[in-house]
């Protein structure tokens, strides 16, 4: 049996990605994609999507699938996953799934309802130096985790790269929503915590004359529920020269009771300094696993659950996401996770 997608929306990279490796997946036809936007659908034909609808919710009602593939602008989402689920299909997403609060209930109410999957296309949980940190982790190669700093700065790269839409008014939906996602999940999935606080966010325009509304900066500070602290930034500070190589790409750094962990995107393993030792110990990576959600969406389709991430984890760090992007949005402090709101 092949798992029928069908894609709406190819407004980010990340989708088309999912697009071109579902071509050749041998549990996978692709059946139908849509989208509404001229531009982007005049790009897709360079991409290599062969488009069959310019209406998503044409698209919805005639196409017969299991999975709807979303991949519209960020302020979009929320409605075309929130249709797919009450159409009875199951829903792939680039991140962020969804931009408000009252999104992801609605997201969530329908997933737990229709017993229906919603994985999001977190990838950082396939490249090996983070499945290696979460392992060292998890053997309790340090010791507890006392806290966490991570730094998810990016390129801007506007009018270079960057999606239009992103510029737009509405279109976004906020910077920490945007980046910090990744963090809301990968960070339970190396400690094996849940976030119990967000302490505090701020998200700003920082100088970016430009796009004057545009948050071009974020940061938050959270509390894992050991008592632990994360730090983040997530500005889009790094230099456009560099695109996304340098050393800060999602450099993360774990401080435990037993010595410091630390690796990034670009590291080539991971760096520890024990308690005791003098000099660091350097930890190759473990096999990575491209595009991990793929195989995930898959095997929950067919019956037979298997991989990472799965809906639970998905609608969790949605949930975190768009609550940290609320706080700062609304100055708010001392927000309690606990509790599903």
């Amino acid at each position: 049996m092949s798992v029928r997608f069908a894609f709406a929306g190819f407004r980010h990279g990340h989708i088309t990605m999912a697009h071109s490796a579902l071509k050749s997946h041998p549990a996978a036809v692709i059946v139908a994609a849509a989208e509404e936007d001229e531009r982007t659908r005049a790009s897709c034909l360079e991409d290599g999507v062969i488009l069959t609808h310019s209406s998503f919710e044409r698209m919805l009602d005639e196409v017969d699938c299991d999975v709807v593939a979303v991949g519209q602008h960020y302020a979009g989402r929320g409605a075309l996953v929130r249709a797919a689920l009450e159409r009875g299909r199951h829903v792939l997403a680039d991140k962020p799934l969804c931009c408000t609060v009252a999104e992801y209930e609605a997201i969530a109410r329908l997933s737990r309802e229709k017993g229906l999957s919603v994985i999001a296309q977190f990838d950082l949980r396939g490249d090996g130096r983070f499945r290696a940190l979460r392992r060292l982790i998890h053997e309790g190669a340090a010791g507890e985790v006392r806290a966490i700093s991570f730094g998810g700065q990016h390129p801007l790269l506007h009018g270079r790269g960057r999606p239009d839409w992103y510029f737009e008014p509405g279109l976004h939906g906020g910077i920490l929503n945007d980046i910090a996602v990744h963090a809301a999940d990968f960070i339970p999935w190396i400690t094996g915590r849940r976030f119990a606080y967000i302490e505090a966010a701020r998200a700003w325009n920082a100088g970016f004359g430009e796009v004057p509304f545009f948050q071009n900066a974020g940061q938050a500070m959270l509390t894992l529920d050991n008592g632990a602290g994360v730090l983040g930034d997530v500005s889009y500070f790094s230099p456009d020269s560099f695109g996304y190589g340098t050393p800060y790409y999602w450099r993360t750094t774990v401080w435990c009771r037993g010595g410091v962990l630390e690796t990034s995107c670009t590291q080539a393993g991971i760096t520890f300094h024990g308690e005791g030792d003098n000099e660091a110990t350097h930890i190759a990576p473990d096999p990575s696993i491209p595009l991990p959600y793929l195989d995930r969406i898959i095997s929950d389709v067919l019956g037979d659950p298997a991989g990472e991430p799965d809906t639970a984890d998905c609608l969790e760090a949605t949930r975190v996401s768009v609550l940290l992007q609320q706080a700062a949005d609304r100055s708010e402090h001392h927000v309690n996770l606990r509790s599903p709101q």
